[in-house]
């Protein structure tokens, strides 16, 4: 079911006003401080097949969530039928347009589990409509996406907000924190970042000249919605259940999809910010429709705070492994902290993904997601031992820290104004692995001044009509 014209005019009347209700400074915290001893949080979930269905299991596992609505395109695919048994009185809508209209009243916040593509337009709506948002990585798939997304968040700033990468929440976050405020980690001027398992893309034709051949949509499918703001597309099981991921119009490659495990905390507590050139250095196979086979991008940092500039060094596909700094030991065995792609296990391991921090004094090692860093090679770090501070235990996982976050006893740890930035990251990324060239981006106008074109796809297309709204904050 989609909104009808009254519909929409009362959306677009009903934003007006809990915009302006938003920005009276009692509204949330009163809210908060009437919440009864073990009331939950009002959780609707958008999204409830693959990632969706994991974030959605990690929400009721905190005992901290009640679901009041799920959503989803396609609610009769075999991916999502394990959620609808368990949860089998759960209200169901294929449009979260039409989920708002009918149960705007009763959500609180919401999960956003979709493709990249998607994010954008439900995280608006939700936030325009007073609901806290967790949304996965990463954030969207524009760079002037994500920066509306952070100003909308700015505009309410009662409102907590959440981005998916769930190391963020884990140990890898405190030590990192830790280390730096003690002085172990500093002057750093290298990162090298990795993921080289297979990934979907590289069953497919580099040599293709157009998009995929139409094929038939599946019944149960909503493949309008499915869209979002992008144009329309013919259907094809190329795009669908994961395969988006592989497409320039729909996902973020294998850097949205693991750069955010690996680069966050180096990010965060090293104040990177957005780069002022991003540079191409290796695109096997590449082509205008899909990601490169194999890519490394290199993002320079300039100095800042008393920080010495920092360059990172991003590798992925199977035979693009990095440099490895003497005394690197062993990849062999898989942290168990690192789960696997979503595409399968990862495979038997050259090297498992993981990143190298290199300072004027040290180098750290480490892996993806909640894993640690050590020093390396292990005499140092051994050496050191005794130096190391303690690092605190995290008092809550990712999921319970957003739902905490909701009843006013936590702060997120990658609220927009922390994802934001390192998603405009990836985004510049992307566009250089697209154009396969060197941008240079001036960090204070937030523009490329080196390409034209590209400077014009910090934006892209026009949003699909009928979708112009979300971009309006």
């Amino acid at each position: 079911m989609k909104l009808n014209n009254d519909s929409r005019r009362k959306f677009l009347k009903d934003t007006a006003l809990v915009t302006a209700a938003a920005s009276m400074p009692s509204l949330f915290t009163q809210a908060s401080s009437n919440r009864k001893a073990g009331e939950k949080v009002k959780l609707a979930c958008i999204g409830i097949g693959n990632q969706g269905a994991s974030d959605l299991m990690q929400f009721h596992k905190s005992g901290l969530a009640e679901f009041v609505a799920f959503c989803d395109v396609d609610m009769g695919a075999p991916q999502t039928q394990a959620v609808l048994k368990q949860f089998p009185d759960v209200p169901r809508f294929q449009d979260f347009r039409t989920m708002f209209d009918k149960m705007g009243n009763q959500i609180e916040a919401v999960s956003i589990g979709v493709p990249d593509h998607s994010h954008f337009a439900i995280t608006m709506m939700a936030l325009s409509l007073g609901k806290h948002v967790y949304v996965e990585k990463p954030m969207a798939r524009t760079f002037n996406e994500v920066e509306l997304m952070m100003k909308a968040a700015a505009k309410h700033p009662k409102l907590v907000t959440q981005m998916g990468n769930q190391g963020h929440s884990e140990a890898n976050y405190f030590q990192f924190k830790a280390w730096k405020e003690a002085g172990i980690i500093k002057d750093v001027t290298a990162i090298t970042a990795h993921m080289n398992s297979a990934r979907r893309w590289h069953a497919f034709d580099p040599k293709i000249k157009s998009l995929p051949a139409k094929e038939a949509i599946p019944s149960t499918l909503d493949w309008d919605t499915w869209h979002g703001v992008v144009k329309e597309h013919d259907y094809n099981h190329d795009y669908h259940n994961g395969q988006w991921r592989c497409w320039y119009d729909f996902g973020m490659g294998a850097l949205g999809d693991w750069g955010a495990h690996l680069i966050d905390t180096a990010h965060q507590f090293l104040d990177l910010g957005l780069p002022t050139e991003v540079s191409m250095l290796r695109a096997d196979q590449h082509n205008p429709f899909f990601y490169p086979y194999s890519s490394t991008i290199l993002f320079k940092f300039p100095e800042r705070k008393g920080m010495p500039a920092c360059d990172i060094t991003w590798y992925d596909g199977l035979n693009n492994l990095p440099p490895l700094p003497e005394g690197y030991g062993s990849s062999a065995k898989l942290d168990s902290n690192i789960p696997a792609p979503s595409n399968g296990a990862i495979q038997s391991q050259k090297l498992n993904p993981g990143k190298i921090i290199y300072s004027k004094e040290l180098i750290f090692k480490g892996g993806s997601h909640g894993s640690t860093l050590s020093i390396i090679p292990e005499e140092k770090g051994r050496e050191m031992a005794s130096r190391l501070p303690e690092v605190p235990v995290s008092p809550s996982n990712h999921y319970a820290n957003f739902l905490k976050a909701c009843m006013g006893q936590e702060e997120t740890r990658s609220p927009f104004a922390i994802a934001g930035p390192l998603s405009q990251v990836f985004c510049l990324g992307v566009l250089s692995q697209m154009l396969n060239t060197t941008l240079k981006f001036d960090r204070k106008k937030k523009q490329i001044t080196n390409n034209k074109l590209a400077n014009q796809l910090l934006v892209g297309e026009p949003p699909r009509k009928g979708w112009e709204q979300y971009y309006k904050i």
